[in-house]
């Protein structure tokens, strides 16, 4: 998992709950990084997955609410540094239909040892968008953030479900319906 992507979560982790729960959940997760991140380094996502369970562990928060809290977050750090691939984009729709034919595409350019979820379109028409989401990270919930920011950003008044296709939410099928 890439370094960016650490780096974004603890400073999430600051911003909320403040440094000294940055410095107890990497202490807690005993971390063969010892916490320190470049954006371009590579980092095993067991430090990750140790760094939110702790934060769970902590604050009585699920893992999956602090996954679609940090998606909410992290699309902020998309808007500021790749500000062109959301002006590529007249819609959210269009934009998350095409993660893996031109977001992945990118950030594959930019990190080529990324090991990033996959999405499948299953449906996409003027009202609707099927979505399945397969990783092994289970990390859905980031996505749910992710993809409720892309419609907040282009304004769109549309509503995210999803099912869990797998119980450990390696994929997830998502839903999103425009209203109206």
């Amino acid at each position: 998992m890439k370094g960016f992507i650490f780096i974004g979560f603890l400073d999430l982790v600051e911003e909320i709950f403040g440094l000294e729960s940055v410095e107890e959940i990497i202490t807690q997760s005993e971390l063969p990084s010892k916490g320190i991140y470049t954006s371009i380094g590579t980092y095993q996502f067991s430090e990750m997955l140790s760094l939110i369970t702790n934060l769970s562990r902590n604050t009585n928060i699920s893992v999956d609410r602090l996954l679609h809290v940090y998606g909410l977050y992290f699309f902020k750090i998309i808007k500021k540094d790749y500000p062109q691939i959301l002006d590529s984009y007249d819609n959210a729709i269009d934009l998350l239909s095409s993660v893996e034919s031109h977001i992945h595409v990118e950030v594959q350019k930019i990190y080529p040892d990324a090991e990033l979820p996959r999405f499948e379109v299953t449906v996409k028409d003027d009202d609707t968008l099927i979505l399945t989401y397969f990783s092994s990270r289970s990390m859905y919930a980031f996505g749910l953030g992710l993809m409720e920011k892309a419609l907040e950003y282009y304004k769109q008044d549309a509503t995210i479900t999803y099912e869990k296709i797998k119980e450990d939410g390696s994929e997830v099928k998502f839903v999103i319906s425009k209203n109206g």
